[in-house]
């Protein structure tokens, strides 16, 4: 009964905070501090400075603000326009032509920025106009935008990887392991669905394929810098040379390394990749106090027991365990964005996984596809704000173009439930090493 009660008051409160206009991380030590202050006889100044202070000196933590710094630096070159002459000469051939550079290019970006929304953005700047020209349907380019653009939440480095990861004490480095290939092969499934659209729309789809194709060469050098990039940042983390941190660093010397060679990097830019870094970090570390603080007062209260004890009662299958979870983070994305709904739901979900014997980076895969379905479901879709600013359309017609991007997302977390391997076969056979 005190549970019960305990999981109305720290719901009820959260959600009026959130609908009140609260900043998420406030929201979330306000709440905390009141389930606190009714439900233990703990100190709250001092549980919520220790539970603070532990969360937010982690080494591991260290990776985020150095991966989001090397983003916002690459943001504000000429990356996205020598990611479009790289790849487009070489995806035009396939049905649906150019459209594929749009999840190619995310994908690529989705690599080296870790970033959802910063992916969008770049690829969008990019290929938008560039589509347009070549007369390309509007709900195809805002489609494959907003679904691909999803990728900087799985991709590694994924800044919302590293928070799940920091969040349920999990290995920074087996994560980004276990989300390359799902990754790369849910970036195959969307141009599986694009290829598959053109050919049935073939009478009507009638693009002008307008591509330079004589120098095959200089395009190749075109992606070499970025490929390079790829290979040092996630190379060295896969070959055990660099932790994720150091991988980081690594990142940001590379980002500014190339930014210089393209001569883009100005002190402008400089000041603009750290002032952005800065601003996003501080959201997310306020985010991640609070969901730490939380998840304290919720354990002494005994929530996350008795949900855990409770979904082993109901003996539910792995199956009926994932459909609920699937439906309960789609529900919640349509009100938070997909890293709080990371922070305020594992506290409670974390041990039901558990004890249900989910595999924790598997699960992790999992929740970054389920997030990035929240990425593009209104009406607080992240990337959907950001395609709305870029092209003028209504969030009614984003919403429709991005649907049929949601629904291969949903395909894919059957086929990651089918062959959960594509998850755990990596970590095992570098760990094994």
């Amino acid at each position: 009964m005190i549970e019960t009660l305990a999981i109305v008051i720290f719901v009820g409160t959260l959600f009026v905070l959130l609908a009140l206009g609260v900043w998420v991380g406030a929201a979330l030590l306000t709440t905390a501090g009141l389930g606190m202050a009714l439900f233990t006889s703990r100190p709250i100044g001092d549980s919520m400075a220790l539970t603070i202070w532990g969360d937010q000196s982690s080494w591991t933590l260290t990776a985020l603000p150095l991966f989001i710094w090397m983003g916002e630096i690459l943001f504000r070159t000429k990356l996205s326009e020598t990611l479009f002459r790289g790849l487009a000469p070489f995806l035009r051939g396939l049905p649906g032509s150019l459209l594929h550079v749009n999840i190619g290019a995310s994908a690529v970006f989705a690599a080296i920025s870790g970033s959802s929304a910063a992916t969008v953005a770049t690829v969008g700047k990019m290929s938008i106009p560039e589509l347009r020209r070549r007369n390309y349907p509007e709900k195809m380019i805002i489609g494959t935008l907003s679904g691909a653009g999803t990728l900087g939440l799985l991709i590694p480095p994924s800044i919302a990887m590293i928070v799940f990861g920091v969040t349920v004490n999990e290995s920074i480095s087996k994560l980004f392991m276990a989300a390359l290939i799902p990754g790369l092969v849910l970036a195959l499934c969307m141009m599986v669905y694009v290829s598959a659209w053109s050919i049935i729309n073939k009478k009507t789809f009638n693009p002008i394929q307008e591509v330079d194709v004589a120098n095959i060469g200089r395009r190749l050098l075109d992606l070499l810098p970025v490929l390079l990039l790829i290979m040092a940042v996630i190379g060295s983390i896969y070959s055990g040379t660099a932790t994720a941190t150091e991988a980081a660093a690594l990142g940001v010397f590379g980002a500014v390394l190339l930014s210089a060679l393209q001569r883009t990097l100005t002190w402008a830019s400089l000041m603009e990749s750290i002032i952005g870094a800065i601003r996003t970090n501080a959201m997310i570390m306020l985010i991640l106090m609070g969901a730490g603080f939380l998840s304290l007062a919720m354990g002494f209260t005994g929530i996350p027991r008795a949900l855990a004890e409770g979904i082993e009662a109901w003996n539910l299958s792995p199956v009926m365990l994932i459909v609920i979870l699937t439906l309960f983070y789609i529900v919640l994305g349509c009100f938070l964005d997909g890293l709080s709904s990371i922070v305020l739901t594992m506290a409670v979900i974390e041990p039901m996984v558990r004890v249900a014997g989910f595999d924790m980076l598997w699960f992790g895969v999992y929740v970054m596809i389920v997030v990035e379905m929240a990425q593009i479901t209104p009406p607080i879709g992240f990337n959907l704000f950001v395609l709305q600013g870029m092209t003028g359309k209504d969030m009614g017609f984003i919403s429709r173009a991005s649907f049929p991007m949601f629904c291969v997302m949903g395909v894919f977390i059957m086929l990651l439930f089918m062959f959960p391997g594509m998850a755990t076969w990596l970590p095992e056979l570098l760990s094994n090493r």
